[in-house]
């Protein structure tokens, strides 16, 4: 790895690291938005699956228009972190749980879909042997990013708006280091998105496994990601005060969360050595398993809980980055940016009825028993890969 490509990887891991701390903002803010105003769980999980919604349109509409051929990435990532600072920073001036607020929370995701996939399009341009390892490593510094809000949080205390500000200047200074990479040798036009993608991700036995395994890990991930705090918050309650159980709540919600961007950027390099597909297996086999036990631990010993949540945050994403390489993979050459295109906005549509549904249900059933519904998502992934890895 030269000089150069390992400048221009370190600044679009920092770019891509800072706007995705935008994601998150409600999640980590929530608490201190409910105590200022009553939200129903419809509008709560609105907040969260807001972004998820938007991410989906803006992918579509990125891949349609195939606005990273006609552009160059980094100017159209930059111009996307932009916008989604700003809309993200609307958060203050928004009553909390209202439409406008719910609205920007879309725009955001919209936006972001100019930062991740995009970023993905210029890591995979400095490497070939590598592949694993690139898209795993930035994925690693997707998922911190989802956890700074988290530790943003901390800093600010109870008052939320700072968080807020403090996200939108992350992603305006994301914009900036966008600006100041390069792209690699390997760097290509990517294929507008082909309507004929469809017919290949179904009648191609290897891709149709990859984008069930993908299916089964979102079922789990993104749920996870978007209510760890309120689940930890309400659990470690009832064996401390509400404003001490919040704070360890965000210290849990980082950390779980942060372990998985350490855990993907290992887990990147093994997978080009003993294969993408077992590698995805075993950590859904880990993430479902601390399912259950998250389940069992809801309400016990703090310690327990805590660790129990670190090593689920640790296990629940490496997978993530091998399902896009294995999709590449097993493409033809001219349908692979179409094809994990859509296997992304379709896992991403998919999240935003599981985030959404999450709270409802929890209201209803209690916390346990959907923290073990989380499980199943994995136990079909482990299916799927269990098969994959067999033709292989």
């Amino acid at each position: 790895m030269t000089a150069g490509k390992w400048a221009s990887v370190g600044l679009l891991l920092v770019a891509e690291c800072l706007a995705l701390s935008l994601w998150f903002v409600s999640a980590a803010i929530l608490p201190g938005m409910m105590a200022e105003s009553e939200i129903t769980p419809f509008r709560q999980a609105a907040l969260s699956s807001g972004v998820q919604l938007g991410f989906v349109a803006g992918a579509l509409v990125s891949a349609v228009l195939g606005l990273p051929d006609r552009f160059d990435p980094r100017r159209v990532m930059g111009i996307a972190a932009v916008v989604a600072a700003i809309a993200n920073l609307t958060l203050v001036v928004s009553v909390p749980g209202s439409a406008a607020a719910i609205a920007a929370r879309f725009v955001t995701g919209a936006m972001l879909a100019g930062v991740y996939p995009v970023g993905m399009k210029i890591a995979v341009g400095w490497g070939e042997k590598d592949r694993g390892f690139l898209v795993g490593t930035l994925l690693g510094a997707l998922i911190l990013g989802n956890a700074l809000p988290h530790l943003f949080a901390l800093t600010g205390g109870s008052d939320w708006r700072s968080t807020v500000v403090i996200a939108s200047i992350a992603a305006l200074i994301a914009a900036g280091a966008a600006q100041l990479t390069s792209l690699g040798p390997h760097h290509a036009r990517a294929a507008r998105f082909d309507p004929a993608v469809v017919v290949t991700a179904w009648t191609n036995r290897k891709i149709r496994l990859a984008y069930a395994g993908y299916f089964g890990h979102m079922w789990e991930l993104y749920s996870m990601w978007a209510w760890i705090a309120v689940i930890s918050a309400v659990s470690y309650a009832r064996h401390m005060p509400e404003e001490r159980a919040a704070t360890l709540a965000s210290v849990t919600a980082f950390v779980s969360i942060a372990a998985g961007a350490v855990m993907s950027v290992l887990a990147g390099w093994r997978a080009d050595r003993v294969g993408k597909a077992r590698v995805a297996l075993l950590a859904m086999a880990v993430s479902g398993a601390c399912a259950i036990l998250t389940a069992a631990a809801f309400g016990g010993p703090v310690w327990i809980f805590f660790l129990v949540v670190v090593v689920w945050g640790a296990s629940i994403s490496p997978d993530s980055a091998q399902f896009s390489a294995l999709v590449a993979d097993n493409s033809p050459g001219h349908q692979a940016g179409s094809l994990m295109t859509l296997q992304t906005a379709l896992g991403f549509a998919m999240t935003f009825f599981t985030v959404q549904a999450t709270p409802v249900l929890a209201e209803w059933w209690g916390w346990p028993p959907v923290i073990a519904i989380m499980a199943l998502g994995p136990a079909f992934g482990i299916y799927a890969m269990a098969r994959l890895t067999a033709t292989s």
